[in-house]
């Protein structure tokens, strides 16, 4: 893999910040975006401007190919079984509340389980909560041991014959954690219950079939995978799909409506209502083309290196602490003794180095590491070791800055 060629076909890591050369460290949060991926939205803008499913003339038949041939696209680059059971969402937040209002309101009743664990990301969090309370069902934990990992026998103890959903990041945003979905798929299927998987932060990074994974529901976000912001993917399993009511009503996910009563398209339609986001399918499609040619294993292997070598240089700065398990994708999230999480991004910042700090959107997992908030450096496909060294660099002069001032 060729880190400098790729990064020559994102224009936005071409400029300084403060002063210094950018180096961007917060791909977890948004990716950047390469030239194939702007060009095809400006394409679809410039030539086939038109709204999907709607209309018979020339342009909104090119429109609606386009996007449907993006659907195509999605269903194999996760492996699902057919196209009915890839729906287009506005993200990762959308698909999962989809699953929590549609699924989890419609089938739990009181008693049943929802079983989720700590390091969750709010948004495979309080759906569930919200389900919880609407259905009388009870929310249970998976806890964690010491470096931020779950233990599968914990997962058996947990998940019992109540427990009708278990809902899971693949990866963890804040600890880097690989989750094994596909043992507590297994482990959740034995009891009678569907997997739910947060895949916001693992699709972007390795290879996902969610097949061999056996979940029955899977989402993700285009935003994280060099594709454009507002369109995400839901998979859910055909048979699952098809017992649920769509999320959303009105144009566009119909049939026939009458004046009191209303019927559903078939799927995966019946769960796009409205004018669904047609370009950021076209750019989310290049995207995936662009991942694909470089391989994911490539960016996966890449990344991993990346962490590994992070992790040997940051852990050489006396009084920096770093949190989550040593096996990680490419995210170090870390705090420097007696310096807010938000000082030591802002000095980061100052020296044109892009970092997140705060509690990344998961207060639970914040409170169980005993911290307010964290600062996280997060590695894509263009970054490099010299990236690494300007933050280990920035962080040694972070650190001799606020002993001054101290």
């Amino acid at each position: 893999m060729d880190v400098k060629a790729v990064r020559k076909h994102f224009p936005i890591l071409d400029q300084k910040v403060n002063g210094h050369p950018l180096v961007y460290l917060d791909s977890a949060a948004t990716s950047q975006k390469p030239d194939v991926v702007i060009e095809a939205m400006d394409s679809y803008y410039r030539k086939i401007n038109a709204n999907i499913h709607r209309g018979v003339h020339t342009l909104g038949s090119l429109a609606t190919d386009a996007y449907e041939e993006a659907r195509e696209k999605v269903r194999r680059f996760i492996n699902a079984g057919s196209t009915e059971e890839v729906i287009f969402t506005r993200g990762t937040t959308t698909s999962l509340n989809t699953v929590a209002y549609s699924y989890a309101r419609a089938f739990l009743k009181e008693g049943d389980e929802i079983v989720i664990t700590p390091m969750e990301h709010h948004a495979n969090l309080i759906p569930w909560q919200q389900a919880a309370k609407a259905t009388g069902a009870t929310l249970k934990y998976i806890p964690l041991q010491k470096d931020g990992t779950i233990d599968l026998e914990d997962v058996r103890k947990t998940v019992t014959e109540r427990t009708k959903i278990v809902a899971m990041a693949h990866v963890s945003n804040v600890l880097g954690t690989i989750n094994p979905v596909k043992e507590v798929a297994a482990i959740a299927h034995e009891k009678g219950a569907v997997m739910v998987v947060d895949g916001a932060q693992s699709a972007p990074h390795m290879k996902v079939d969610v097949r061999a994974l056996d979940v029955d529901f899977y989402a993700f976000s285009s935003h994280k995978m060099i594709g454009p912001t507002g369109i995400g993917v839901l998979y859910g399993k055909k048979a699952l799909l098809e017992k649920m009511e769509p999320f959303e009503t009105g144009g566009e996910m119909i049939d026939v409506v009458d004046l009191y009563e209303s019927t559903w398209k078939q799927l995966p339609w019946k769960f796009e209502a409205g004018t669904m986001p047609i370009a950021e399918a076209i750019g989310l499609a290049a995207a995936i083309d662009f991942l694909e040619q470089i391989g994911l294993e490539a960016i996966h292997d890449h990344e991993i290196r990346l962490a590994n070598y992070a992790l040997e240089r940051l852990s050489a700065i006396d009084g920096l602490e770093i949190y989550g398990p040593r096996k990680r994708v490419g995210l170090i999230t870390f705090n420097l003794k007696g310096v807010h999480a938000h000082d030591v991004a802002t000095a980061l910042d100052n020296l044109g180095i892009a970092v997140r700090a705060g509690h990344h959107c998961a207060q639970p997992l914040m409170k169980w590491l005993c911290v307010p908030a964290t600062a996280r450096a997060s590695f894509y496909v263009y970054n490099t070791e010299e990236d690494v060294d300007r933050l280990y660099e920035g962080l040694l002069k972070t650190k001799e800055f606020f002993a001054d001032v101290l």
